[in-house]
C-alpha cells in the first residue's frame, strides 16, 4: 500500500499573488500510499505522530506513519467515513453501516454516541467536527445508505440534515435541514463561522452543489447560510481551514484555496478527484490529501487552525 514516491514541484497553481506566500517553492507534492478504493475521513493524531484515514469501500480504517507507511488500524470499520477528535482526544467517527456516531474510548472500546433523532434512525452520518465548547457537529445525508459500495442499501427514515450534538447533555439538535446532501464541514479559526458543503441529490441531473457559510452564535445558534463559493470543476466534499481562515476545499482537479471572502486564489493540482483532506505533521503545516485511491501530502507555508 506504499506507493513509489511522487515528487511534483509544479502541483501548486497560483491564481492570485496572495496564494504565493502560502506555498513553498521547494516543497513537492508527495504520493505517500496507494492501492485503496476511495479515501475519506483524514484526521491527524498528533500524539501518535500518525494519520488515520478511511479506505471506505474496503470497510477499514488505515494508519499512516512516515517511517512505516500505511497499515490497517481497524477492520471492519463499520464503513466509517468522517472522523474528528473530541476535547478529550478520543476519536469520533461517522458510521454508514451502523448509521451513528461512534466514539473510540481510551481502551479501544466503541461507544455509540447517537443513532436516532426523534425516535427515527439517522441516515448515514458523513462528516464531523468538534467545536471549542465540546459540541460535535455532523452531516447526515443519504449517500451511505443509497448503495452497497459505501455501507449498504437501507431505508431512510428522515430527510437529510446536519446536527449539533452535546455529549455532556446528550441533546441532539437539527442545526439546518434545508440541504439535499450536507457533506463536509469546518469552523473558522475563531469558531464564529461554520462552512458546510452541499453536494446535493446526486440522483438528479443538476444537483445543488456549493459551500454555504453560517454565523455561529451563543449555544451554537446558527444564522445566515448563504452560498459562500461554488467549486468548479466538481464540488466540495471535504475541507480544512488554516490559521488565517483560508478554506482548503476538495475539488475534481485537486485542492482549491479560498479566502475568508470566498475568493479562489490558488490550487494544488492532484491527478484524481479529491474527497477529503486535513492539516497535520509536527508543525501542523503539512496538508494530507485523499485523492480517490491515493494518499498525497504537501508542506505549506501556513498551519492548520488550532483544534
Amino acid at each position: 500500500m506504499t506507493g513509489e514516491l511522487l515528487v511534483d514541484y509544479e502541483a501548486a497553481e497560483s491564481l492570485d499573488p496572495r496564494f504565493d506566500r502560502l506555498v513553498l517553492a521547494n516543497a513537492p507534492l508527495e504520493r505517500l500510499a496507494e492501492g485503496f478504493r476511495w479515501l475519506e475521513g483524514l484526521v491527524w493524531m498528533g500524539d501518535w505522530d500518525a494519520l488515520l484515514f478511511q479506505d471506505l469501500p474496503n470497510n477499514r480504517t488505515m494508519l499512516w506513519r512516515d517511517a512505516t507507511g500505511a497499515s490497517v488500524w481497524r477492520a471492519p470499520s463499520h464503513y466509517a467515513n468522517g472522523q474528528t477528535r473530541d476535547l478529550q482526544g478520543r476519536l469520533v467517527s461517522c458510521s454508514h453501516r451502523r448509521r451513528c456516531l461512534l466514539r473510540t474510548e481510551y481502551d479501544g472500546a466503541l461507544t455509540v454516541l447517537v443513532d436516532r433523532h426523534n425516535g427515527k434512525r439517522l441516515n448515514a452520518p458523513n462528516d464531523v467536527t468538534t467545536a471549542a465548547d465540546g459540541a460535535i457537529w455532523f452531516s447526515d445525508p443519504l449517500y451511505g445508505i443509497s448503495n452497497d459500495y459505501e455501507g449498504g442499501v437501507q431505508t431512510s427514515e428522515q430527510p437529510p440534515a446536519f446536527y449539533r450534538f452535546d455529549p455532556a447533555s446528550g441533546v441532539l439538535q437539527v442545526a439546518a435541514s434545508d440541504f439535499d446532501g450536507p457533506n463536509g464541514l469546518a469552523f473558522s479559526p475563531d469558531g464564529r463561522r461554520l462552512y458546510v458543503a452541499e453536494t446535493g441529490d446526486q440522483t438528479r441531473p443538476d444537483p445543488k452543489q456549493y459551500i454555504r457559510v453560517f454565523d455561529v452564535g451563543e449555544g451554537g445558534a446558527l444564522s445566515g447560510g448563504d452560498i459562500f463559493h461554488r467549486i468548479s470543476p466538481g464540488y466540495c466534499d471535504g475541507m480544512a481551514v488554516d490559521r488565517d481562515g483560508h478554506i482548503w476545499s476538495s475539488a475534481a482537479d485537486g485542492v482549491h484555496c479560498l479566502t475568508p471572502r470566498g475568493e479562489l486564489i490558488g490550487k494544488i493540482r492532484i491527478p484524481y478527484r479529491v474527497s477529503n483532506l486535513c492539516f497535520g505533521g509536527a508543525a501542523g503545516n503539512r496538508l494530507f490529501i485523499g485523492g480517490s485511491h491515493t494518499l498525497y501530502a504537501i508542506y505549506l507555508n501556513t498551519n492548520g487552525a488550532a483544534p
